[in-house]
């Protein structure tokens, strides 16, 4: 993983621009409610789990970054990596992640402990780009990180597809059975891809 992804720089790229659009994507797929526990994995400084921890107090945030917990603007945010998440299994109810998996390296080992923290039953709701070619939406983030947009692809590890996110599951074994994919078209393309734990 790139040194990036541990800098104060990286953390305060992420902004507030999307929550709308995000929160609204977790009320439509996951329906939080009151005494659900819930996690975002990759929350970055936290403004979509400050958000839902309005409709459900138990929901947690957890960042590969420690500077983005450490400028976070919720509670309950952990720096953590989402392939070794620090949670007993089948903790949560619900589990979201927004364009994490992309630059996830040991992806299939990411989407293992999802489901592992995932109740039976419980729903995994991942939103990630539709890039034509992988890194082209990370352009931005590379010249803001490295003054260079060849650095791209170094940032996004993937160029993902539903089919290729059934494809790991399936092949890594993966306990996630496929609920429903879109492809949603606002800004730049993205996929969202919802699985339940089997």
């Amino acid at each position: 993983m790139s040194i990036a992804y541990q800098s104060a720089r990286y953390a305060l790229l992420n902004t507030p621009v999307e929550t709308d659009r995000h929160v609204i994507r977790v009320m439509r797929h996951l329906a939080p409610a009151e005494g659900d526990r819930i996690l975002e994995v990759g929350c970055g400084r936290g403004f979509v789990t400050a958000r839902v921890q309005r409709l459900s107090p138990r929901t947690q945030g957890v960042d590969v970054n420690p500077e983005a917990v450490r400028h976070g603007v919720a509670d309950n945010l952990r720096a953590m990596s989402a392939t070794r998440l620090d949670f007993p299994d089948a903790s949560f109810d619900k589990v979201y992640s927004f364009h994490t998996i992309e630059h996830v390296a040991e992806l299939g080992r990411a989407l293992a402990e999802m489901a592992r923290v995932l109740r039976p039953g419980g729903r995994l709701m991942l939103v990630y780009p539709a890039e034509p070619v992988r890194g082209l939406y990370a352009v931005p983030a590379a010249v803001a990180l490295f003054h260079n947009p060849l650095r791209a692809r170094e940032m996004h590890l993937h160029r993902l597809t539903p089919g290729r996110i059934l494809a790991l599951v399936e092949s890594e074994r993966v306990p996630l059975a496929h609920v429903t994919s879109k492809l949603e078209l606002w800004l730049t393309p993205q996929f969202v891809t919802l699985l339940s734990r089997s």
